[in-house]
């Protein structure tokens, strides 16, 4: 066993998870409450409005030797999103993980399922410890198989589904009862799923190996330090973003039958861990996704009052005492509409503000790369080149974009 590093992992939700936020494990996904009938108009609006998916899953080798890249990773996060965000017509975006050691480890794979609510996520690995592995050859093909087979992806062939694999160490290909990665990739092109892979450091049999399992998805294999070649880049818009963000979140007001306000209630607590534990970079970077009309299923969620009222999805008049929050109960109608406009109104002036910062905040960075040798070879930039590559046969246009 190698020694225990504290990390935050890219998109990682493990043993060390925050209470709340559960993990997929084969079970089947939690049956989901049944939303007010004054909802009913609305889930026909979004139906109606729905945007082209991007459906990305990492499998990501979370041993110790990967703690540096994790590291790196973690702080690009919103950053990806972004730059995954930016194409036209403009998607949503769902991600998921699956996280692998060994056989001998504390688990094998942890598998979190596909979502658009990043800020969960998040925050749950936030607390995630990278450890373990020490052989070199680690469970690959388990990574593999899971993310083909345990992740919810969905039937639409429009759909543009990824895998990005990420890793340091090549599989074992000397377990009997596995299930080989040739005919994973087999299974995964039936489903319309492509396999990139992305390798952490300079091992030859990994890169032998990584190639393959690209190759076989007609994927695309590139190589990162073992740090993630993460650049840190600060600019003097960040702190006002980061408080702006906070400013938005409180915006939200969620309602909903008992079942659905525990769950949104989770979805609050890791946003709050996030403006508590996060670094002014993911802070800035998320509230740049927020912003954005791909990141707003991440700010606002299910069964939020105030763009359900104001898109006129729902009718206020409708909503029963109970299933609004506390503080809103002993309001009048007149007074519950009061606080819903100005809550609107607010929201707008915010994301007016943060995209004016983030516009310049992005100038900024752009002028500062310029002065830098191999910016464009961080991970997180070669995740948007690919993608952008990628996404083109699924109509899919980054023209005029650029990764963040």
């Amino acid at each position: 066993m190698k020694t225990k590093v504290l990390i935050a992992a890219l998109f990682v939700l493990t043993a060390g998870a925050v209470v709340g936020y559960p993990l997929t494990r084969g079970a089947a996904a939690p049956a989901v409450a049944a939303k007010p009938a004054a909802m009913a108009n609305a889930s026909a609006v979004v139906a109606a409005t729905s945007h082209p998916k991007v459906e990305v899953v990492f499998v990501l080798d979370t041993t110790s030797s990967m703690s540096g890249l994790i590291q790196g990773a973690k702080e690009n996060i919103w950053s990806i999103a972004s730059s995954m965000a930016q194409a036209k017509p403009t998607p949503e975006v769902h991600m998921g993980l699956v996280a692998f050691r060994d056989r001998g480890d504390e688990y094998v794979t942890r598998v979190v399922d596909l979502s658009t609510d990043l800020d969960s996520m998040y925050a749950t690995l936030m607390d995630f410890r990278a450890e373990g592995g020490g052989d070199t050859p680690e469970s690959v093909n388990q990574g593999l198989y899971d993310a083909v087979h345990r992740i919810s992806w969905s039937q639409d062939p429009k759909s543009y589904k990824v895998i990005f694999l990420v890793g340091d160490a090549p599989p074992h290909m000397d377990y009997p009862d596995d299930v080989k990665y040739p005919e994973t990739i087999k299974a995964a092109a039936a489903r319309g799923i492509v396999v990139n892979t992305i390798q952490a450091g300079t091992d030859a049999n990994t890169t032998q190996q990584w190639q393959q399992i690209a190759a076989l998805s007609q994927g695309k294999y590139f190589q990162v330090e073992q740090s993630g070649s993460a650049l840190a880049v600060t600019s003097p818009y960040d702190d006002k973003i980061a408080a702006l963000s906070r400013e938005l979140d409180d915006t939200r007001v969620f309602y909903g039958d008992a079942d659905k306000q525990r769950e949104l209630a989770n979805k609050t607590a890791a946003t709050d861990k996030l403006h508590a534990d996060g670094s002014v970079g993911s802070r800035v970077k998320r509230a740049m996704f927020n912003a954005s009309a791909a990141g707003e299923k991440n700010l606002i969620g299910d069964n939020e009052l105030v763009d359900a009222v104001t898109h006129g999805h729902v009718d206020l008049a409708t909503i029963a005492p109970e299933a609004l929050p506390a503080p809103m109960r002993a309001l009048s109608k007149d007074e519950q509409a009061k606080v819903i406009k100005e809550k609107a109104d607010t929201r707008s002036r915010l994301n007016a503000e943060i995209q004016a910062l983030g516009k310049q905040r992005s100038e900024y960075i752009a002028a500062d790369l310029k002065k830098r040798a191999g910016s464009a070879n961080s991970l997180d930039d070669q995740i948007y080149a690919t993608v952008k590559a990628q996404g083109a046969d699924k109509g899919l246009n980054y023209d005029g974009a650029a990764a963040h």
